[in-house]
């Protein structure tokens, strides 16, 4: 007999606000269980320290979360000058004190210094895995391990903020994929002489979503309340903030098929169309978004991966 799916079938993105405190597991559970939703999944953690968007994809969106992984995201982040912590965050323990001696020139100089490409080496205390284990785990054992340094970009970096008197710097940064704001933060410091660490971290944006597109969990669970004081169905109210799925592919370029093709990609059939460009491209059937697609090695259009409703 086959086995029942808990939840309801639920597709679309929501950009969830992240409290400071909790996994994005955690958020993300809680967010799946206000949907009653038969499949969630995150797309890049935040530690329980740090808050701001994360978007949550829903059912068939989880077929595309690769591609908020891979995208730049904004921080706007707080640091402590003249402390040096082992998770170079304010959750770890002081492990160096030193005196901050610096002038607001040199400051805003090794700030700017970040800017453009370079190599990154993974802070211990990230979620990446090693052998199997995420470092984290090794981190809290004190076992280090080995680490690749990855390519990270930093398209912007601004110093807004600097407070004297507490020592303390806030900053703006957009960056690549995969760049940990804690490593900058330390390297910033040790850049310095007199070592940081991170005390605020919040993400503004992921890709082209835009901040006020956030919702928190105590405003979904308000919609629920609302719903039940009206006597409607819960998803009358929460399913309006659903965000439609191929929203997380605006990048890519895009096909649009006849109703006939459409049907035939979303079987699994090649489909041959005009020009089909390199690399990955959204496929719409008429105004329907029906999955991404690429060129085969004859110049024509094969799914990639076609959502189920499509077929």
């Amino acid at each position: 007999m086959a086995r029942r799916s808990k939840g309801r079938p639920v597709d679309g993105i929501v950009l969830l606000h992240k409290p400071q405190g909790i996994s994005s597991n955690k958020a993300l559970q809680q967010a799946k269980g206000i949907y009653f939703a038969q499949k969630a999944g995150h797309t890049g953690a935040l530690d329980p320290l740090a808050t701001g968007m994360l978007p949550i994809c829903f059912g068939e969106a989880t077929k595309f979360t690769q591609f908020l992984l891979d995208t730049d995201k904004t921080y706007v982040v707080r640091a402590q000058l003249g402390e040096r912590t082992t998770t170079s965050d304010s959750d770890g323990e002081i492990v160096e004190t030193r005196p901050v001696d610096i002038t607001q020139q040199q400051l805003e100089q090794e700030v700017a210094s970040f800017l453009g490409e370079s190599d990154q080496y993974p802070s211990m205390y990230s979620a990446l895995k090693y052998q199997g284990q995420p470092l984290y785990k090794y981190a809290r054992e004190g076992i280090e391990v080995p680490r690749k340094c990855r390519k990270i970009n930093v398209y912007s970096i601004t110093l807004d903020e600097y407070d004297v008197e507490s020592q303390q710097i806030q900053m703006t940064v957009h960056v690549s994929k995969g760049t940990y704001i804690r490593t900058i933060v330390d390297d910033l410091g040790e850049k310095l002489g007199c070592g940081a660490h991170v005390i605020m971290l919040h993400r503004s944006g992921v890709g082209h979503y835009p901040a006020e597109k956030m919702i928190t969990i105590e405003a979904l669970e308000e919609k629920l309340q609302q719903a039940k004081d009206d006597e409607v169905e819960p998803s009358t109210y929460i399913d309006e903030l659903l965000l439609p799925m191929d929203t997380a592919l605006v990048d890519l370029p895009t096909i649009t098929l006849t109703k006939e093709q459409g049907v035939a990609f979303s079987h699994g059939q090649t489909v041959v169309v005009g020009e089909v460009p390199e690399g990955v491209i959204k496929v719409m059937a008429e105004d329907t978004f029906i999955g991404i697609g690429e060129r085969n090695k004859h110049g024509h259009l094969k799914a990639k991966r076609a959502l189920s409703s499509a077929q």
